[in-house]
């Protein structure tokens, strides 16, 4: 079990794989990617994934040079080359070498390229024990700037946002739009819950539409649980009974503490452990 990267065509080890200083994706960070699981070896939902990153492609006239079905094709051989059962897959693609000029038209080809590894955004502990959080000064772009809808390697402000937390000891920041609503957190999506009703920012009010976000929406109607999307506020978090992230990189994490106040009990809830076993359920069976 190894770490796997194929780009443009080749596979790579990790220490001859790289991109040129004149790939536009690392000059001006043009280029758009997407953050896929693997569970016991079976690509979870790559068909959405790979959609989604051809239509954030699209948006921002990136031709990726290969069709859908050939994108997903060499995901799966990379992700059985790797013999990396429960991994992490980092598929992009960057307008490609071009000038020190930003005209896109100076890009002959893309970079595509697909690494195949394994990634722990906390330990294990603060699964069971639940996540701190605070809110971060750093608002999330502003949607009429450039649709959230692209995921673009440009993610400084999230960066900032994390920056933020670090700072702060904590293990997590919660970012805000420009209106003072809640939006997201630095990579994942948030949901709280109330009285066995969960509510998740809609997709309109400018936060990324996660797939696991999705799934769990899914899980939870599902289970008979009230699911509302609607516009929240840091109200909603601080009086929730529960509140939890999700994500690719993150799965589904309990947050018991933000902004100092106590979030609920103060540990991982029910819903959160539910929702938890369920989603388990559904990626082993790899639906």
């Amino acid at each position: 079990m190894t770490t796997t990267i194929w780009i443009n065509g080749q596979f790579k080890s990790r220490d001859d794989a790289s991109v040129s200083v004149f790939d536009h994706g690392l000059l001006y960070g043009d280029g758009v990617f997407e953050g896929i699981r693997a569970y016991g070896g079976r690509i979870f939902r790559l068909g959405e994934h790979v959609d989604r990153l051809f239509a954030s492609a699209k948006s921002i006239w990136l031709d990726p040079g290969m069709s859908p079905a050939e994108m997903a094709r060499m995901v799966e051989e990379a992700q059985t080359k790797s013999g990396i059962k429960d991994s992490y897959i980092r598929l992009v693609i960057t307008r490609g070498v071009g000038d020190l000029g930003m005209d896109p038209r100076k890009c002959e080809k893309p970079t595509v390229f697909c690494i195949v590894d394994t990634i722990a955004l906390w330990p294990r502990d603060r699964y069971e024990r639940g996540l701190t959080c605070i809110t971060a000064a750093t608002p999330i772009s502003h949607k009429e700037n450039l649709s959230p809808r692209v995921k673009s390697l440009n993610y400084l402000s999230h960066i900032l946002a994390k920056i933020e937390s670090v700072a702060a000891n904590v293990d997590e920041a919660i970012m805000l739009d420009s209106a003072g609503y809640v939006a997201e957190a630095s990579g994942m999506n948030l949901f709280c819950a109330r009285r066995g009703v969960i509510k998740t920012p809609p997709p309109y009010s400018g936060i990324l539409r996660g797939v696991t976000r999705d799934a769990l929406i899914e899980l939870a109607r599902d289970a008979n649980y009230g699911v509302v999307e609607e516009p929240l506020n840091r109200y909603d978090l601080y009086s929730a009974d529960e509140v939890f992230l999700s994500g690719t990189a993150a799965e589904i994490a309990a947050v018991t503490k933000l902004d100092g106040r106590v979030i609920g009990s103060g540990v991982s809830g029910p819903i959160v452990a539910d929702l938890s076993r369920r989603f388990r359920a559904l990626v082993t069976r790899g639906d």
